[in-house]
């Protein structure tokens, strides 16, 4: 068994309890693997993989969206509120699972639908795709950070552009706060395309206000504020030029 998850379990401490409680083993801390022991434990009483999913999912709760391969299977998972992405591609007689439709362009896939909330899809060894839902309803919830920070723009989450939503987030913050200004700027990276939102809608010019070092890693996780701002310092640098002596709106994500 093989299982890759974006997302977080509200309830993965409760469950890793009573696994331990019965004699369960776990070799990491991540809600990833008890979402994987899960499925092991229940695919000892079920007929198929598939069931021992659709058990496993019943006592989870939370955010995931899930990819699966079993010895002769590749399963998706999608939890029911919808709250993290996941699509089907195709390529040639191939069937591709990813969180976000850019990965699929990247490897020359073609987009074929998103995996609805609540579903669990399964691709045999003939190509065959067998589609059920999970046997609850509840009122759909997306991750509103995939739209502003998680999802790169270039991918298209439900139906909705990634890249056109974040316009439309600069569009209304400019219709909201409409402020005197001689240029707008994004922090780089996701900040970008709502700010040419911001100044499409206003009018005010939009400007690169920083170039990003690429070499670093995300910043916001570091555990102290001092090693956040140390970390800022090296991986943005403003381009004094383009700024000095102007009023400046920023946008960030």
């Amino acid at each position: 068994l093989s299982l890759s998850h974006n997302g977080n379990l509200v309830n993965a401490m409760e469950l890793r309890e009573q696994m331990e409680n019965t004699g369960a083993i776990f070799h990491t801390s991540i809600d990833s693997e008890i979402i994987a022991y899960g499925i092991a434990r229940e695919r000892v009483h079920s007929k198929t993989v598939e069931e021992a999913i659709l058990r496993t999912v019943k006592e989870i709760r939370g955010a995931y969206a899930l990819v699966i391969m079993s010895p002769r299977k590749l399963i998706g998972v999608r939890d029911p509120y919808g709250l993290k992405p996941l699509c089907i591609g195709k390529r040639d007689n191939a069937w591709v699972l990813a969180s976000e439709s850019c990965a699929l362009t990247s490897i020359g896939a073609e987009f074929v639908r998103d995996v609805a909330p609540g579903e669990i899809v399964t691709f045999d060894k003939t190509g065959n795709l067998k589609s059920e839902f999970m046997p609850v309803d509840v009122k759909k919830a997306h991750c509103i950070f995939e739209y502003i920070y998680f999802a790169r723009p270039d991918s298209v989450f439900d139906g909705v552009s990634v890249y056109h939503s974040r316009i439309y987030a600069g569009r209304c913050l400019a219709k909201d706060d409409p402020v005197e200004a001689d240029l707008v700027v994004g922090v780089p990276d996701s900040g970008l395309v709502a700010a040419k939102g911001y100044s499409e809608y206003s009018g005010i010019p939009y400007g690169m206000a920083f170039h990003k070092n690429s070499y670093v890693g995300r910043t916001f996780i570091k555990p102290k504020q001092s090693q956040r701002e140390s970390s800022v310092k090296i991986k943005l640098n403003v381009i004094p030029e383009v700024v000095k002596g102007k009023r400046i709106v920023m946008v960030d994500d």
